[in-house]
């Protein structure tokens, strides 16, 4: 009987083990199953890779108490997951952190089970990087309240009310602004030239939905290029997905057949690029320089820096200290970045004009949505109420135009400039 009931005491603290907010120093790691991509299932990759980084055993004892799991919609081959990798590495490496990667999960129940999975495999500290991931990683929030949920571009943080469940984004339109003006010099380059006129100055636009984050990012970029040329009108067309080249690619040749003279995107494949390269159609792209798709084209890239944010959620679970509901990385805290002018394409004096704009943003003279700077319908906005605190209905809620002009991202981390600004023509709207 005794042998019994040690058996039995045995088999119930071995189970209780996996539970959630398990062993923080379990340092196994199994390898997941194979997703694909939900919004693209063509694009996605064929098998899921999972990669485990061991941790410094040099490093301090504090660093051993944090195992960081990381969830990505695609593989290295979307620009936008790859920019993830690069600073999930950076920042554990840097922290002397063990990690583990999850690639290749949908937008589907299957980032909850991805989630759950690395909860099982001892890691306190999950992200994930897609916008539709989110629904799903509050599931494991709630199930797991010992362990830290945090995901970018998520909406929902700040109205769910966990204390252990978070959103991050970056003041990434900024950045697009900054892109834009370099695109605007480069149109303003090839009217003075004579390559073109003055009323051919159309610029071309890929995006993959017409979510307010996207439509922040192409507004943008276009007011960057309309401090430059005012008389600039830009087109936009939409793939319905985050990654498609062949879609992207489709969208870009039709742009260019369409006589947009300049490439711009937010979409995670080479597709536009490459399009732009095979037209000798200048080129800004997004998440990364993208100069060896395009040498003869690419002129600059803007892109979120998020190693700042993922040293900032390590050293918060190590030091035991709370998680901002929405973090909102900037050009200070190095999360907004451009890449180095292409200065075989871009127009002269390009990298000290985004330098000079650059300075005006971060000590307030400029600002991205200044008021006077656009307008929608022939008039200027005074007022606008956003849909801030997301609900099914989309209701706005919150005011956001003060002291003329739009405060994006102040109010939650994920943008939700939704407005469509004159001068901007979109092509589709199916998605």
């Amino acid at each position: 009987m005794k042998k019994l009931l040690a058996l039995i005491l045995a088999l119930v603290m071995s189970l209780s083990l996996v539970a959630c907010g398990g062993s923080s120093n379990d340092t196994t790691a199994e390898p997941a199953a194979d997703n694909t991509s939900a919004n693209d299932e063509t694009e996605a990759p064929a098998a899921e890779e999972e990669t485990e980084a061991p941790a410094d055993e040099t490093e301090a004892p504090a660093a051993a108490d944090v195992k960081v799991g990381f969830i990505y919609l695609h593989d290295e081959q979307s620009t936008y997951d790859l920019n993830f990798m690069n600073a999930a590495k950076e920042a554990c490496e840097a922290l002397g952190i063990e990690y583990v990667q999850k690639v290749g999960v949908p937008e589907g129940q299957e980032c909850y089970e991805a989630a759950m999975d690395l909860v099982d495999e001892g890691c306190n500290l999950v992200f994930a990087d897609s916008f539709g991931h989110e629904d799903y990683l509050i599931q494991a929030a709630k199930e797991c309240p010992d362990v830290e949920f945090c995901h970018a571009t998520g909406t929902k943080a700040h109205t769910e009310g966990l204390a252990n469940y978070h959103n991050a984004f970056a003041s990434i339109y900024e950045g697009r602004y900054l892109a834009g003006i370099a695109a605007g010099l480069k149109v303003k380059d090839m009217i003075d030239s004579g390559e073109i006129t003055a009323d051919q100055a159309k610029l071309g636009y890929v995006g993959a939905f017409t979510y307010a984050e996207v439509i922040s990012g192409y507004t943008a970029f276009f007011l960057g290029v309309r401090s430059v040329v005012p008389e600039a009108t830009m087109e936009v067309t939409f793939t319905g997905s985050w990654y498609d080249m062949a879609l992207e690619t489709e969208g870009a040749q039709k742009l260019i057949d369409d006589g947009c003279v300049l490439i711009s995107q937010h979409a995670d494949s080479l597709g536009a690029p490459s399009a732009c390269e095979a037209a000798g159609v200048p080129n800004v792209s997004y998440n990364g320089s993208t100069i060896d798709a395009g040498p003869n084209t690419f002129i600059v890239s803007s892109r979120i820096n998020w190693e700042p944010y993922f040293e900032y959620i390590i050293t918060s679970v190590q030091n035991g200290e709370a998680i901002a509901d929405d973090w909102t990385g900037t050009l200070s805290t190095g999360s907004v970045e451009l890449t180095d002018v292409n200065g075989a394409v871009a127009a002269e004096g390009t990298a000290e004009a985004i330098a000079e704009a650059e300075a005006a943003l971060e000590d307030g003279s400029l600002h991205v949505f200044d008021t006077s700077a656009f307008t929608v319908d022939g008039a200027t906005l005074d007022s606008y109420l956003a849909d801030v605190d997301t609900d099914p209905a989309y209701e706005s809620d919150t005011e956001v135009i003060a002291d003329g002009y739009f405060h994006e991202s102040e109010f939650r981390s994920a943008p939700y400039f939704d407005i469509q600004i004159d001068g901007i023509t979109l092509l589709d709207t199916a998605f």
